[in-house]
Formats: C-alpha cells, structure tokens, sequence
C-alpha cells in the first residue's frame, strides 16, 4: 500500500514538471563530449532508479528549443553566454542548472605551423553563431592576428575589428562544419567537442588555445518546470561525482577540463 502511494506522489510531481515518465530524464547533447559523459553516467543513474536518455543533436539551436517546449528535460551542450545570448534572442525560459567542463577553444589548420606563417590575405573561419564567433575574435586578437574595439567583449562582431595588419579574410561557417574548412583555409578556429569528433587533439593539434582559465563553463540546462525535477537533481549529483570528474581527466587527457 505504501508503495502503491509513493507511486502516485512520484507520478503526480513528475507529470506537474512535464517529464514523460516517472524516473525518466531525457538530455539533448551534442555527441562529443557531452554525449559520452552523459552515457558514462547512465549505468549509475540506473542504479538510483533514474532512466537516463540521451539524444544526440549537431546543432545549437533545436537542443535548446526542444527544452523549452518540454520535449527534453534538459541539454548539455553549451556554455554560459551562449545561453544567454539564446534566451535574448529567442524569449526561451531556460535555467543554468548545474556547470561541468570547460573546452577550450582552439586555433587549428592544415596549412600553416605557426600564426607566423600567416600570409597577406590569407583565410581564417571561425563560428557563425553570435557567442561563439564573439569567442574566437577574442581568441584571434590575444594572438595579436587582429584586434577588436573592445577585447573583452564577447559579443564582437567582424565590424568590430579595428585593426587587421595582414588584411585577413574573416569566413564565417557552422561551427559543427569547421573541422572540414581546414582543407579551405589558413587558419579555423574550432570548439574542442568539433575538435575531438575530427580526431583532432586540442593540446597536440591546437597552434594555440584558451587557457584554464576561460569563463566558457559547459552547463547542463533545463526549462524553469524541469529544473526542479527530484530526477534531474540525481543527474547533477552524478555530473559532480568524483568518478565522473576522473573519467573526464583520463578520457580527455586534458583538453577538457573538469569544473569543480
């Protein structure tokens, strides 16, 4: 009988927070490496009566969408100012729910060993979405290849850049899409998940690459309703888990980087 009741308490509060099933958790990530510690974490998940689904998306947009249309109870795919600039630009009613690693972003090519060897009129691509293509112009200037109105800021733009020596031609491209421009260009400046699905190694391949220090934590996010998901609330724990923070450092070797 009690059972039985508990049963009807759990189901009530978990349709009142619009997850499909009782102790199900469903998390919209991008394959790697969101994808692969999501699915490290499953089995643990399992064992504390959570059924944790992953489904894989190669974009930054219908992740975030799909969240906050209750179709997903979370995402983990992107960093903090993505985020934000996302919830600006489209009304989403989306919450940070808990940070686990950050990637740096990395400068790679095909072409060149050195920032260097880099030519008058030369070819560099970079993300076409508004934070990360903010991102990388900053990455570009603390190299010295350009430099922008505002170093800082992470929301320049190509009109922001104020000085271009080499007169480099600045492409912008899907980000999931720059790993395969290298062939194309001078220079890409590449999100290390992108990286890694390329078999590129950020801390061998990088000519140069965001420090530890970079603010661009990568967030698990849920809408308003499923953010106080009891189940969510498992997966967090399991994201900040010791034996999830050790996986990272082996599997990844260092180009991702835990959060504490």
């Amino acid at each position: 009988m009690k059972k039985s009741l508990l049963a009807i308490c759990c189901s009530s509060l978990l349709f009142a927070l619009s997850s499909a099933n009782a102790g199900t958790v469903t998390i919209g990530a991008t394959p790697i490496p969101h994808s692969e510690i999501l699915n490290f974490i499953e089995p643990m998940a399992k064992e504390k009566g959570v059924d944790l689904k992953v489904v894989e998306f190669n974009d930054y947009v219908q992740p975030n969408l799909a969240t906050n249309d209750g179709d997903l109870d979370a995402n983990f795919f992107q960093h903090r100012p993505y985020l934000q600039t996302f919830i600006d630009d489209h009304g989403v009613d989306l919450v940070e729910v808990c940070a686990v690693h950050i990637e740096p972003m990395g400068i790679y090519s095909h072409k060149v060993k050195s920032l260097k060897d880099l030519k008058e009129g030369d070819k560099i691509a970079i993300p076409n979405d508004a934070t990360n293509g903010g991102r990388a112009l900053l990455l570009l200037a603390r190299e010295g290849i350009i430099e922008l109105d505002d170093n800082e800021n992470i929301t320049s733009t190509v009109f922001d850049i104020v000085k271009n020596p080499k007169k480099i031609n600045i492409i912008e491209i899907e980000a999931a899409q720059l790993p395969r421009s290298l062939d194309d260009v001078a220079l890409a400046v590449i999100n290390t998940n992108f990286a890694i699905q390329a078999n590129l190694n950020p801390l061998k391949d990088a000519i140069a690459i965001e420090d530890e220090n970079s603010p661009y934590a990568n967030i698990l996010v849920a809408n308003e309703k499923s953010a106080k998901n009891p189940d969510l609330k498992v997966i967090v724990d399991l994201l900040k888990d010791d034996k999830t923070t050790e996986f990272i450092k082996t599997k990844y070797k260092g180009a991702i980087l835990p959060v504490k």
